[in-house]
């Protein structure tokens, strides 16, 4: 994902160790697009992703860190978010995208419910290595 200019007094940091900590994570979201100007519906897909993201960081991942960030392209504005653990790793990331695949109990739409609900995505994962999930929604 390409790099954008971050708006620094926008930072914030969530370690993710308990749903409290998804909930607190998905707050700091919607503050965050509320302020870069996201539209109520763009507001809404953005934390959905967060707090499907956030859940799998504490689940699968066994807990992490979200972090997130207003940036800046040109003349757009949105919100850039990071979930990062050191967990397990996903062993076959094109299966994991797949609607419908679930390692757990889920429903398997986290990763690719999420990857449908922003504007930019990716993953970052290897067996044994942990994950890093990276979104950016723009406002419209």
């Amino acid at each position: 994902m390409k790099e954008y200019p971050a708006d620094e007094a926008s930072r914030e940091e969530v370690e993710i160790r308990s749903s409290g900590d998804v909930v607190k994570a998905r707050q700091a979201v919607r503050v965050l697009a509320q302020q870069a100007g996201l539209s109520l519906v763009n507001q809404t897909k953005l934390v959905t992703a967060a707090s499907e993201l956030g859940r799998n960081t504490l689940i699968y991942g066994g807990g992490g860190t979200a972090r997130a960030v207003i940036v800046r392209d040109v003349a757009r504005v949105g919100v850039w978010v990071s979930f990062s653990d050191t967990g397990p790793g996903i062993p076959d990331i094109e299966q994991a995208l797949t609607d419908g695949w679930t390692s757990g109990s889920g429903m398997g739409l986290g990763l690719s419910g999420a990857r449908r609900l922003v504007d930019e995505f990716e993953l970052d994962s290897a067996p044994g290595a942990g994950t890093t999930v990276t979104v950016l929604k723009w406002a419209r």
